[in-house]
C-alpha cells in the first residue's frame, strides 16, 4: 500500500472480501446455528458484488444466510462492527443489503427466533414429484449408513415454485456463470436429491442437490435433453452424489424412445470428468466395447451402438473409447503403447487436415511484403479471380501478386520485393519458399498466420 494517502489507507480497512464475508448453513437443528463446523462460504461472489468480489464500507462484515435444510425456508441478516459513515463525512457504504435482495426471494426471515420456530415445520416437508433412484452412502463419522433418494419434479408441484426460486440462490455462490432460468417454460425438467434422516423419531428430508435440463426440438420427432445446471451442495460434495443424479437422470432419458442424446450446456472441467466416469460405466458392458474390440480401433458400430441404448453422441463415445482402450491397453508393451499413441493423434490431427482440405477450395492469398517480413491477408474466394495479376505500391516498394492453379501446388504466390523476387508456396499448413526454408506457420482454423521476419535463418 506503499504511496496511498493517510486517508486512503483508512478507508481500505473498510473493505471485505465477499467470498469470506457470506456465511451459508443448512441447518437441522437449533444448535446448528451456533456450530461454526456447520457454515460454508461461496466460491464465487462476482456476480452480485462485482469482479472484485468485494464490498466497501464495513469492518467485520458477516453476511448471513441460513437456510433450512429441507424446505430452505431463509434467514438474511447482516452484522459488522464498524460502518464508514459513522467516520467519514461524505462516504458512503455498499448498500448490500439490497444487492442480496435481488437474488434471494421475499418472505425470507429476519429474526433467530423466527427461523427457528420455522425449524419445527420441517417435519412437514416431503420432497416434490416422483421417485426415481434410492441409493445409500455409508457414513464413518455416524457409523451407519445413511439414504437418499433422487426425484423428478414439475412447476405442477404444489410448493415447488417457491422451493425453486430459494434453491436456485445457491447457483450465484457456486457456479462461475449462472443464471436463473424461466421457469415458465414447460421444457424444463427438475431432478432434486434429498437426504433422509431422523430427528425425535420422525422422518425428515435433507435439500442434497439437483439438476436442471432443457428439452430441445430434434427435427423431425425428436428431443435432446441438455443439462443446464447441476449442484451438489458443499456439506455434501465428494460423497458420489453428483455420479448418482447424473447416472439416474440418463438412465431416466434413456427410457424414452423419443430422446436422441444427452448433451450440456458450456459444461465445467468437473462436470466433463464426472460425465466421462458415468458414461465409461454404462459403456463398459456393451459388446462393442469388449477388449478385443477396443484394440482394433474406433468404429461406427460402437457409435451405433452408445446412441442406440444409451443416448450418447459421437463425440462422447469417442472419449470413452480412449478411456477405455487405454485400460485394456499394456503400456508396458511398445506396440500396444505406441497403437494407443498413434490412434489417440489421429484423433487430434483430423479437425486440421479437414481445415486445410477447406482451405484448399474456399480460399485465396494474397502476399504484401512489408518492411518487417512478410503479411498474410486471406480472402473468400468469391472475392479474388485465380490468374489474374494484381499490382499495387505498399510501403514504397512495388508488388505484383499472381496466383497458379497448378495441380502439384495448393496455392502458389510470388511476390516481388526489390532488391529480390521470394517464391512463397502453401503446403500442409507451411509456407515454404522455393529453397525450402520455412518462413511461416498457416492455421485455417483462426485464419491466422505465423511469419518469420526473416525466412532464411528458418531452415
Amino acid at each position: 500500500m506503499a504511496g496511498l494517502s493517510a486517508m486512503e489507507k483508512k478507508l481500505a480497512e473498510f473493505k471485505c472480501n465477499t467470498n469470506e464475508a457470506i456465511q451459508l448453513k443448512l441447518v437441522r437443528f437449533p444448535e446448528d446455528l451456533e456450530d461454526d463446523s456447520t457454515t460454508f462460504n461461496p466460491e464465487y461472489s462476482h456476480q452480485v458484488f462485482g469482479d472484485d468480489e468485494v464490498a466497501f464500507g464495513y469492518k467485520g462484515l458477516k453476511i448471513l444466510l441460513y437456510y433450512n435444510a429441507g424446505n430452505l425456508s431463509t434467514l438474511f441478516r447482516i452484522e459488522y462492527t464498524s460502518k464508514v459513515n459513522e467516520n467519514f463525512d461524505c462516504v458512503e457504504a455498499d448498500d448490500v443489503e439490497n444487492k442480496i435482495r435481488k437474488i434471494i426471494p421475499p418472505g425470507f426471515c429476519t429474526s433467530t427466533d423466527d427461523f427457528v420456530s420455522l425449524l419445527e415445520k420441517e417435519v412437514n416437508f416431503k420432497p416434490f414429484g416422483t421417485l426415481l433412484h434410492t441409493y445409500s452412502v455409508h457414513n464413518e463419522e455416524a457409523g451407519e449408513d445413511i439414504t437418499y433418494q433422487i426425484y423428478q419434479a414439475d412447476m405442477t408441484c404444489p410448493g415447488f415454485r417457491e422451493y425453486h426460486e430459494r434453491l436456485q440462490t445457491f447457483l450465484m455462490w457456486f457456479i462461475e456463470t449462472a443464471s436463473f432460468i424461466d421457469v415458465d417454460d414447460e421444457r424444463w425438467n427438475y431432478f432434486l436429491v434429498f437426504e433422509k434422516y431422523n430427528k425425535d423419531g420422525a422422518t425428515l428430508f435433507a435439500t442434497v442437490g439437483y439438476m436442471t435440463v432443457y428439452n430441445y426440438y430434434v427435427y423431425p420427432d425428436k428431443t435432446r435433453p441438455r443439462v443446464s445446471q447441476m449442484l451438489i451442495l458443499p456439506p455434501f460434495q465428494g460423497e458420489g452424489h453428483g455420479a448418482q443424479l447424473f447416472e439416474t437422470v440418463h438412465r431416466y432419458y434413456m427410457s424414452s424412445p423419443t430422446v436422441l442424446d444427452i448433451t450440456a450446456e458450456d459444461p465445467s472441467e468437473n462436470y466433463v470428468k464426472l460425465r466421462d466416469f458415468v458414461l465409461v460405466k454404462l459403456c463398459q458392458d456393451l459388446p462393442c466395447f469388449s477388449p478385443e474390440k477396443l484394440m482394433q480401433g474406433f468404429s461406427q458400430e460402437m457409435v451405433t451402438e452408445a446412441q442406440q441404448k444409451l443416448k450418447i453422441n459421437k463425440q462422447h463415445t469417442r472419449r470413452v473409447y480412449e478411456i477405455l482402450r487405454l485400460r485394456a491397453t499394456d503400456m508396458g508393451d511398445p506396440e500396444q503403447s505406441r497403437g494407443y499413441r498413434l490412434d489417440v493423434k489421429k484423433r487430434l490431427i483430423g479437425p486440421y487436415k479437414n481445415q486445410h482440405t477447406a482451405c484448399n477450395s474456399e480460399l485465396e492469398l494474397c502476399f504484401f511484403p512489408d518492411i518487417s517480413g512478410i503479411v498474410l491477408i486471406l480472402y473468400p474466394s468469391h472475392q479474388l479471380q485465380g490468374g489474374t495479376a494484381r499490382s499495387c505500391c505498399y510501403g514504397g516498394s512495388f508488388i505484383e501478386v499472381f496466383w497458379s492453379q497448378h495441380p502439384s501446388m495448393y496455392r502458389c504466390g510470388v511476390y516481388q520485393h526489390s532488391p529480390c523476387t521470394l517464391h512463397i508456396q502453401l503446403h500442409c499448413g507451411c509456407l515454404l519458399s522455393t529453397s525450402g526454408s520455412l518462413v511461416g506457420l498457416f492455421s485455417t482454423g483462426h485464419c491466422s498466420l505465423h511469419l518469420f521476419s526473416s525466412p532464411s535463418t528458418h531452415a
